[in-house]
């Protein structure tokens, strides 16, 4: 019982090594634009864990460059997080380590080693749906940004000035957007690019659809605010629809919930129940080959499940 814990330490204590020996020996000498310039009054942390960090961050930052790696500036942005690609990407390397050394410890080296390797993909999971949940809100909150955009162009705004009016009084995601639109049509860029952008990063049908209309009245003239009603009355059919579909498929997605649920639940509860009967699958090589097998179906399956009631329209 003791050898497989002084390998797991043994392990553990060469990652340390290594991390030392790459973010303090070989700490790279081009590092980021200092914390102190990019942002005016914010202080820096002198302490040994602080300056750790620190190098860890910048060392990344230089191994992966521009590309920003699998967890990019964009996909951050899209996800609604925050932070730094390289402060991210140094955050899920430690989750990673952290894992497998915990799934070791209490489990198996081989169970831990596939915690350890499964960390970034639930990671990129957990980005994926947070894009999604900023979309759908982002979708949620289109009307009321047209209403917004109406009011702005008949009290005589521009349709510049309206979509900045918006962006101030709008809630996260949108209010977010729409100062980037906002922002990127200062700094030179196209207004139909910087529309379409929007709508391609959001996934959103109608918010192209207002693009459309703004970019036909910028070359044609005309009432924008009367297009824009138009269009509001279009996508609140929509909505309406969406929702009625999304009643009727909830049934659906609760077969899924709970077929997905139910695999889950009865290992838990035999695992409770007797212990010894379940330890097979994370001592034994076929055990293991199993577990594997099955959590790979269990994602195929959920995957088929979630692609069958979503209808896309």
């Amino acid at each position: 019982m003791d050898s497989p814990v002084l390998f797991v330490v043994a392990i553990g204590l060469c990652f340390a090594a290594i991390a030392v020996l790459v973010l303090i020996v070989l700490k790279p000498k081009n590092g980021a634009i200092p914390l102190e310039r990019r942002r005016l009054g914010a202080s820096t942390d002198d302490s040994a864990v602080g300056k750790v960090s620190q190098s860890a961050v910048n060392f990344v930052d230089t191994a992966i460059g521009r590309s920003g790696g699998p967890f990019n500036r964009e996909v951050l942005y899209q996800a609604g997080v925050k932070q730094a690609p390289a402060d991210f990407t140094v955050m899920v390397a430690i989750a990673t380590i952290a894992v497998g050394v915990l799934g070791s410890l209490l489990v198996s080296v081989i169970i831990g080693i596939l915690m350890a390797l499964s960390t970034p993909f639930v990671a990129k999971l957990v980005l994926v749906v947070k894009t999604d949940k900023r979309r759908s809100k982002f979708d949620a909150q289109l009307t009321d940004t047209i209403q917004m955009l109406i009011g702005g162009l008949r009290v005589g705004h521009s349709i510049m000035r309206s979509l900045e009016a918006a962006a101030q009084e709008a809630e996260a995601p949108t209010s977010e957007e729409l100062s980037r639109i906002v922002n990127e049509v200062r700094i030179g860029k196209d207004p139909r690019q910087a529309l379409e952008e929007c709508a391609t990063r959001m996934d959103s049908e109608d918010f192209r659809w207002i693009g459309q209309a703004i970019q036909i009245n910028r070359e044609v003239g005309g009432d924008l605010a009367e297009v824009l009603e138009q269009v509001a009355g279009t996508i609140r059919e929509r909505s309406e629809i969406k929702a009625h579909v999304k009643a009727l498929s909830a049934e659906g997605k609760m077969s899924a919930y709970i077929l997905m649920a139910l695999p889950v639940g009865v290992g838990l509860l035999l695992t409770l129940m007797n212990p010894k009967y379940m330890s097979v699958f994370v001592t034994h090589p076929v055990g293991i080959a199993m577990l594997v097998a099955s959590a790979i179906l269990f994602v195929i399956g959920g995957f088929w499940m979630s692609r069958t009631v979503k209808i896309r329209f």
